[in-house]
């Protein structure tokens, strides 16, 4: 009955994942702006507030709605804490609004409005019985202004009517929605991703011969003033565990190995230990904290590699059966994905019957190597596990540790990533590395920075990683490189390369027509030369620095696609907070390519017909010029522009 009487509807809230069931994502500093629709029967004038709280405070706080014509309303709120904040909206008939909008009339009209006056001297006095101290004198004096007659009154009452006046037949939406609120590198952030077993040779390691198994004290010696040198704020390690024996996988993913041969990483346990244990050969758990401890010396993050399989060698195997899959006839189920065989691993049993002591444990996989100093975690093929696991564990590791970050390895179908993201990873994998063509990219990009999307999901950008040699980067050689890296760090506000290998071009393939790497990292030791002269390390450096000084290309959108009469050109530009960047870049990696350009001045914050200009970040070129159409030429040894736009007239 009481539904029945409500008089103010309200619809249509923006944003709202999946009718309140999923967090949208921010972080620190940023605001929540949300929209909604409130609206009455008849000509009443309705007000509106957004209400709003960290999970942490009693008391909810109300920001003051704006009218933006045909019942639709805005509001937004500051998050300053980590953790989750809650937000819903509320509106009522507003008596004051109204009867002053119909006075304004009746005045204009030139009719008598002695009653009308009176009628509003009385709602003011019911509002200053309510209001306390000067604002409660103030409308006295303003009640009985109205009741001698003084319209004027009324619109100088309406500040104090707005904070005092009677909420009638209020409506408060049904739904309270969640914000998860997560630290800066959540948002943006630059991955450098490395194998620690391997050796990253340079001034240091001078004299050294062979191949040897690096270790973990190398990393921190030599990889990370490196990365941290080249402007990446995560070193992010393959897996570091033991590595177990039965099944070990050869040279380039042979059945067989050789006694010297290490094994993938990802066949993960021995007698040694598990998933709490280090590789004796890497080091120990004591050197992952000294490490983490060293990054967080230089503003970084270390990120570690999580994979929730076992080797057939883990002690989990031994000590809990139950958490696998068998077969009829006895055995342990190792991991298929037909028709290929991956028997060095184990996948382990999600929901099977002793579920509720696997899930702990994996929960405490991530707690454990939290308390030694890592707050970052990608996470390997996700998609594999239950949502609710995932939903529930990342909260339980959040609850103690606020300000941990987790990316999702998870290259599978859209829905499937959008859910991980909505469980609560921070980062998600993506197809960037496989879209190409500039139609391909610029629908990608519109999908994920201007739909539903991009309120919970954040991409990470790769243009390779250990498992992915795209064939552009087999076939175009360093200008695929240059051109790839620049797509990536600017167009998404966080992206990683799989290094050395990106910086020093690595890009022979298994076998024709194979996206995978000949002599990969994952079943050899590598030795990396880090200062080999056709490296494009100060290329990657200067794009990390350019994200540094550009706030606009740290966040993932606005952003906005420019017209230029040329499919192998892309041009695209980003704003936030005064900075605006725009960017060139040519999909072609043989020839020159020139195009003329149709600007949306708008989204440049250019007035129609403008003149400005544009400096070069990659080179440091200025340029004059005028309106939005203009002209642009690149070359495949340099086949990007990344403007900053300067000294508009």
């Amino acid at each position: 009955m009481r539904e029945s009487r409500r008089r103010v509807a309200i619809e249509g809230v923006r944003p709202e994942i999946d009718a309140g069931e999923h967090p949208i994502k921010r972080t620190v500093g940023d605001r929540v702006t949300v929209e909604f629709d409130a609206f009455a029967d008849g000509h009443d004038r309705v007000a509106a507030v957004l209400v709003h709280k960290h999970e942490c405070d009693v008391a909810w706080s109300e920001t003051r709605a704006e009218a933006l014509g045909n019942d639709r309303w805005r509001a937004s709120f500051a998050v300053d804490r980590l953790g989750t904040y809650h937000y819903t909206v509320a509106a009522w008939v507003d008596a004051y609004a109204t009867w002053a909008a119909e006075l304004q009339k009746r005045v204009e009209a030139g009719q008598d409005v002695a009653l009308e006056l009176d009628e509003g001297a009385i709602l003011v006095g019911e509002a200053a019985k309510r209001a306390k101290a000067a604002d409660a004198a103030a409308l006295r004096s303003l009640g009985r202004r109205l009741r001698d007659g003084d319209a004027a009154a009324a619109a100088e009452a309406t500040a104090l009517m707005d904070r005092h006046a009677a909420r009638r037949d209020p409506t408060r939406y049904a739904r309270v929605l969640e914000v998860a609120v997560e630290r800066e590198r959540a948002a943006a952030s630059a991955w450098y991703k490395v194998f620690p077993r391997s050796v990253f040779a340079g001034p240091t390691a001078a004299g050294e011969a062979g191949v040897r198994q690096g270790t973990l004290a190398d990393v921190r010696e030599r990889v990370l003033p490196h990365a941290a040198g080249l402007g990446f704020d995560v070193l992010y390690l393959l897996p570091i565990h033991p590595i177990g024996r039965t099944f070990r996988k050869g040279r380039d993913n042979a059945l067989a190995a050789g006694p010297d041969d290490p094994g993938s990483p990802y066949a993960i346990g021995s007698e040694e230990g598990g998933h709490c244990a280090v590789a004796p050969a890497l080091g120990t758990v004591d050197d992952v904290r000294a490490l983490a401890a060293a990054c967080r010396e230089r503003g970084m993050d270390l990120a570690l590699d999580i994979a929730f399989q076992c080797s057939p060698d883990h002690p989990w195997v031994r000590e809990h059966p139950e958490w696998f899959r068998h077969r009829p006839d006895g055995t342990i189920r190792y991991a298929e994905n037909p028709p290929k065989k991956y028997q060095d691993i184990y996948p382990l049993d999600m929901t099977g019957a002793a579920w509720r002591e696997l899930w702990g444990a994996l929960r405490d996989v991530f707690l454990f190597w939290a308390a030694q100093g890592v707050r970052a975690f990608r996470v390997d093929n996700p998609h594999t596990k239950p949502f609710g696991f995932w939903r529930w564990c990342l909260a339980e590791v959040k609850r103690v540790y606020p300000d941990a970050i987790f990316l999702a390895e998870a290259f599978t179908r859209p829905k499937v990533m959008a859910r991980l993201a909505k469980a609560g990873f921070s980062q998600s994998y993506t197809y960037f590395t496989w879209r190409t063509e500039k139609w391909e990219l610029e629908r990608y990009l519109t999908e994920l920075t201007a739909t539903e999307l991009a309120e919970f999901m954040r991409p990470n950008f790769w243009p390779n990683t250990p498992d992915i040699l795209p064939f552009h980067l087999q076939e175009g050689g360093r200008p695929a490189f240059l051109s790839r890296a620049t797509l990536a760090s600017t167009l998404a506000a966080s992206w990683g390369v799989y290094a050395p290998a990106f910086e020093l071009l690595e890009n022979a393939p298994l076998a024709p027509g194979r996206e995978e790497y000949r002599s990969s990292e994952k079943y050899e030791l590598r030795r990396w030369d880090l200062d080999d002269p056709k490296s494009i390390a100060p290329f990657l450096a200067s794009l990390n620095r350019i994200r540094q000084v550009h706030p606009a290309l740290r966040r993932d959108r606005p952003l906005t696609f420019h017209r230029v009469d040329n499919d192998q050109l892309i041009v695209y530009s980003k704003r936030r907070d005064g900075d605006t960047v725009l960017v060139v870049v040519s999909l072609d990696w043989r020839w020159p390519q020139s195009g003329w350009t149709d600007l949306d001045l708008a989204a440049l914050g250019i007035e129609e017909g403008g003149r400005f200009t544009v400096r070069d970040e990659l080179t440091g070129k200025t340029y004059p010029w005028s309106g939005g159409r203009n002209f642009v030429r690149l070359e495949p040894d340099l086949p990007a522009h990344i403007f900053a736009i300067e000294d508009q007239q």
